[in-house]
């Protein structure tokens, strides 16, 4: 399987007026037009049967969402509230914008409406049971489950972007999945508002989650 981390990120920076870390740097390290991207990155020619492109839905604005019926769409989401907590330690002050429900939302029903429903997955069933999950994943996608999806060697990996040391810190120290722990995660007043704002989005995704 290939693998393509975030495409569309200097994108998405170039388009908007957010500060992310190595913003520079991200800029340079990929094209900014989307379409050359489309065309050139995500319909591109691989060799492997399989391609595995890691998106962050924000990224695809409002640009034509066309390409993706051409994909197998895999929606994954997380509880708002540690979705924030997690965010906020890069992004001091994250939007809804930022955390891509919205987004997210917005493919789901474009999919949907285009007759490509795509596949919901909510990261705490992927934790809760991984082998399970990914077992109902790789059914949905045709593709084989095998044990050695459960675990992987530490360390960075080849295909991460270059804004992996802000964001991967912690993948890049695991080596599978941990057992699930339900953290008791007490929000900032500064974010209530936010997360009365992602909590309806989330429960409607969560509620076709496989």
């Amino acid at each position: 399987m290939s693998i393509v981390d975030e495409p569309l990120y200097a994108h998405y920076l170039a388009k908007t007026d957010v500060d992310h870390p190595m913003k520079q740097e991200i800029l340079d390290s990929q094209s900014t037009d989307f379409q050359e991207v489309v065309e050139n990155v995500v319909m591109a020619d691989y060799i492997t049967p399989h391609v595995f492109f890691k998106q962050m839905s924000h990224h695809l604005m409002n640009e034509n969402k066309s390409f993706l019926l051409s994909c197998e769409n895999i929606i994954l989401i997380r509880e708002p509230r540690e979705m924030i907590n997690s965010f906020a330690k890069v992004i001091t002050k994250p939007s809804i914008i930022d955390l891509g429900l919205l987004n997210s939302l917005e493919i789901y029903n474009y999919l949907v409406d285009q007759g490509k429903k795509p596949i919901v997955l909510d990261s705490n069933d992927l934790l809760k049971n991984p082998k399970t999950t990914l077992g109902r994943l790789c059914t949905l996608l045709s593709i084989d489950f095998e044990d050695n999806m459960l675990q992987w060697e530490a360390g960075k990996r080849e295909e991460d972007g270059v804004w992996a040391p802000h964001w991967y810190a912690n993948v890049h120290k695991s080596r599978g999945f941990k057992p699930y722990e339900k953290k008791e995660i007490f929000l900032e007043d500064k974010f209530q508002a936010l997360y009365k704002s992602c909590l309806p989005i989330y429960n409607k995704l969560k509620s076709v989650s496989i």
